[in-house]
C-alpha cells in the first residue's frame, strides 16, 4: 500500500555537517566500510542526510536502524530536503510506505516496517505479501526503510546501513528529550556503491 502526502514547501537551512562531532572511518573485517558521526542536534542530523541524498542514485537502498524516538524518520526528512523534495515527509507507519517524485527524476520511497510481525520470520512474511522484494527491485527509486533489521534476510547485498544510537541509549523524558539528545549516526556499507557514498557525507 503506498501513500503521498503533501505539504508546504520545507527548508533546511544548511546542508552541511560543521555543527557535528569529527567523523571516524574504518574498515571491517571482510571489507565493509564504516563511518561514524556524533551530531547534537535535529538539524545536523538532517544535514548529514542531506549529503547523503545529494549523490545518491536510483537503485540505492538505505536501511535505517534504532530505537523509537531515535531519529529515523528525522533522518529521513532530512534525506528528503537533500533529493530537493517539498512534500512533508511523514512516518508510514500504518499504511506501510509512502512515494515522493524528487525534481531530479528519482523517486523517494519511503518504508516502515515497524508493524509488520512479531518475529523476523513473520515480519518477512508480510513483508512479501506487501511487495517489498519487487520495491527493492525498482531502479527508479531510493529505497529508506526504517526498522530494517527485520527484513534484513531480503536486503540486497549491496545497501548502506544507517544506525542511530541516542547518547546514553536510554534517555529520561521520553521520545521528546529523545529528540533532543545526541546521538552517534553509524553508516555500514554493505557493498562498493554503498562504501562510495561515505566519502560524500562528511568531507
Amino acid at each position: 500500500m503506498m501513500g503521498r502526502t503533501a505539504g508546504p514547501e520545507r527548508k533546511l537551512e544548511d546542508a552541511q555537517t560543521e555543527g557535528a562531532g569529527p567523523a571516524s572511518r574504518r574498515t571491517l573485517p571482510g571489507g565493509m566500510e564504516q563511518l561514524s558521526i556524533t551530531t547534537h542536534s535535529r538539524q545536523e542530523t538532517q544535514s548529514i542526510a542531506a549529503r547523503l541524498a545529494q549523490a545518491v542514485s536510483p537503485g540505492q537502498v538505505i536501511a535505517l536502524r534504532g530505537q523509537l524516538g531515535a531519529g529515523k524518520t528525522t533522518f529521513v526528512q532530512g534525506f528528503a530536503v537533500g533529493l530537493g523534495i517539498r512534500d512533508r515527509v511523514t512516518s508510514p507507519t500504518f499504511i506501510l510506505a509512502n512515494e515522493y517524485r524528487s525534481p531530479r527524476g528519482i523517486q523517494l520511497v519511503h518504508i516502515d516496517i515497524y508493524r509488520l510481525g512479531d518475529s523476523v520470520d513473520s515480519a518477512l512474511e508480510e513483508a512479501a505479501t506487501f511487495g517489498l522484494e519487487e520495491i527493492l527491485e525498482r531502479e527508479d527509486a531510493v529505497i529508506v526503510i526504517e526498522w530494517a533489521e527485520r527484513v534484513s534476510n531480503a536486503l540486497p547485498p549491496d545497501h548502506l546501513q544507517v544506525e542511530l544510537i541516542v547518547a546514553g541509549d536510554e534517555p529520561s523524558g521520553g521520545l521528546e528529550a529523545c529528540e533532543d539528545s545526541s546521538r552517534l549516526v553509524r553508516f555500514t556499507a554493505f557493498g562498493p556503491q554503498s562504501a562510495a557514498l561515505l566519502s560524500h557525507i562528511r568531507p
